[in-house]
């Protein structure tokens, strides 16, 4: 019966600074349908991703992190096949100018280097679980 409602999406923000993770929280909230989720680390977002009835629409996360670094992250989600289609956002403070290059090898969606607009992150936010949607329709 009701085949085309859209299932309310959750976004899993994995930053450990707390006003950075905010920053984001507030800029998300406005998506209609969409459940934000604020982890402080890697460890925290894997576990969650692991469980069997994750229903994680997308990941938004920095690469400077204590224990396991965001590459490792994305390495780890996307060494999951079911995984593999999971947009995945990095926002992040790293100056490496491989960076960009090396995000994408790994398999992420987008990179905003800090200072980022949280409009900016918001608007390809959206684009991507608009794709991921459409991805699912018949």
């Amino acid at each position: 019966m009701g085949e085309n409602v859209q299932m309310g999406a959750t976004v899993v923000i994995v930053e450990d600074a707390a006003a950075w993770a905010t920053t984001l929280e507030m800029a998300f909230l406005g998506i209609p349908d969409v459940d934000v989720t604020v982890l402080p680390s890697a460890h925290a977002a894997l576990r969650l991703l692991e469980s069997a009835d994750c229903a994680i629409s997308a990941v938004v996360t920095d690469l400077n992190m204590p224990r396991m670094d965001g590459f490792e992250f994305i390495e780890r989600i996307r060494a999951e096949p079911r995984h593999q289609r999971l947009p995945i956002i990095v926002v992040s403070g790293d100056t490496d100018p491989r960076t960009p290059e090396r995000l994408a090898s790994i398999g992420a969606d987008a990179f905003f280097p800090k200072p980022y607009s949280p409009a900016q992150v918001r608007l390809k936010l959206e684009q991507l679980l608009d794709a991921k949607s459409a991805d699912r329709s018949p």
